[in-house]
């Protein structure tokens, strides 16, 4: 396996890009996941894509829950890997587990319990939709633990310098899920066609073998959270600490949300092919936002470890560099969408012309604020690194609230459907402008106070 990079040394931006492309990797396995089950849904029905993507929902509410103990751990981590501290980078692995496993009990037996609550929320027109929601979010909650440690497993990692095992064991998962759900979907031999649920198992399937194998290669390779005390009383303050750094990125992913939940509840009064679009369409826009988030997480790590090491121009190097990286792959994700949105929103859906011509509006539309999500994202992660959360988190909750009355006020016009894209299209351009602004006025002046009061 990968030997862990010192990132407080050597050319900044050759050390970024091989700690960054791995995690991009991964995210792009993160979003291949959902990518795969739409295709093949896409194949099946139009009505399974709007019920997976109307649970999925839930999932991304989920993944919220999962930035408490990811970000939190992640940047107590790094810091103490820049310090040379790896009696506390244990203690915060040991207690990072701990919060991470409690809270993916609770919100599995949320997602069990609550299903038809859940899905009810969303007012969708057929029957046949709602059931298919109800036990897709059935399965998927039953499983989501293995959701919840992968991503932890992989921050350790990446908190460490090594992402390439990460992407690795990751990519195992994704190769297991695109066997499994053609098969299950539409069924072979004495497998029956299981649709919607049949994308739930493999996924499920999936996560759970992805989370078997970080066990064992950890075991196998003595890596550092085999060497943690699990069974042991909570170190409150590490957990405090956990929380504090990991909750203002979890407010921000669930208002997102929620107010994703809110616009689809709008979206669906223009019929279920609108949301299927909205899924599709997401799934094909996150090629930006995970590229992004992948980079940011690089971003985060390596600022991470050079503020414990207290290197400030190291810091600003860092910065400064990937925001041009990540600002580069935000314009040719633009002209990706722009120009390619037929052939794309074909992929997914080559027999729904209805379909395809909204997706081709969904995916223009969205694709001119592809730059500046890249750098928002970018942006959070420095901020991150620095154990700043606060910031972006504000900026990102009250430009997102906003899409509500703007999606209100032009849907309301000759826009229609139409108004709702441009709402979330004009709050992402907000954000990516807001948000370095900010980050240039609150830290770049204020940076050598913040390293030398580390």
């Amino acid at each position: 396996m990968n030997r862990n990079l010192d990132l407080t040394e050597g050319k900044i931006t050759s050390t970024l890009v091989k700690l960054a492309l791995p995690i991009m990797g991964t995210s792009f396995i993160q979003m291949a996941y959902s990518l795969t089950d739409t295709m093949w849904l896409g194949r099946y029905s139009t009505q399974a894509v709007a019920a997976v993507g109307t649970a999925g929902n839930l999932l991304w509410f989920g993944y919220g829950l999962i930035l408490i103990t990811q970000v939190g751990l992640g940047v107590s981590v790094a810091h103490a890997y820049g310090r040379k501290d790896m009696e506390e980078a244990k203690r915060y692995i040991s207690n990072g587990f701990k919060l991470d496993i409690l809270i993916a009990i609770f919100y599995s037996l949320f997602l069990v319990f609550f299903r038809k609550e859940i899905i009810g929320f969303f007012n969708l027109n057929q029957r046949e939709v709602i059931e298919m929601a109800q036990t897709y979010l059935l399965i998927v909650g039953m499983g989501v633990i293995f959701q919840f440690l992968n991503p932890v497993f992989s921050t350790i990692f990446n908190s460490g310098g090594n992402s390439v095992t990460p992407f690795k064991l990751n990519t195992i998962g994704l190769v297991a899920n695109m066997i499994l759900d053609p098969v299950l979907i539409f069924g072979i031999g004495p497998i029956p066609s299981m649709g919607a649920a049949g994308a739930a198992i493999a996924t499920t399937f999936s996560q759970a073998l992805v989370t078997i194998i970080f066990i064992y290669i950890g075991k196998k390779n003595k890596e550092i959270y085999t060497r943690v005390k699990f069974f042991t009383k909570p170190d409150l303050y590490c957990i405090k600490r956990i929380i504090k750094l990991g909750l203002p990125p979890f407010v921000q992913t669930a208002i997102h949300s929620s107010i994703n939940m809110v616009l689809t509840r709008f979206i669906a009064n223009f019929g279920d092919v609108a949301v299927a679009v909205l899924n599709i369409g997401t799934q094909i826009e996150s090629i930006t936002w995970l590229s992004a988030e992948g980079f940011g997480s690089a971003i985060s790590a390596f600022i991470g470890q050079n503020f414990g090491a207290k290197k400030t121009n190291r810091i600003k190097q860092g910065y400064k560099k990937g925001i041009q990286i990540l600002g580069t792959i935000g314009f040719f994700s633009s002209l990706l969408l722009i120009v390619g949105a037929r052939s794309l929103f074909r992929i997914f859906t080559p027999d729904d012309p209805v379909a395809i011509r909204e997706g081709i509006h969904y995916l223009r539309i969205l694709g001119l604020s592809q730059f500046f999500m890249a750098t928002e994202i970018g942006t959070a992660g420095a901020f991150n690194g620095l154990g700043k959360t606060v910031p972006p988190t504000l900026i990102g909750v009250i430009f997102n609230l906003l899409r509500i009355p703007m999606a209100l006020v032009l849907s309301s016009t000759n826009l229609g459907l139409l108004g709702i894209w441009w709402a979330i299209s004009l709050s992402s351009m907000i954000k990516g402008t807001v948000s370095p602004l900010i980050y240039y006025h609150m830290i770049n002046n204020k940076l050598c106070h913040l390293v030398e009061n580390n």
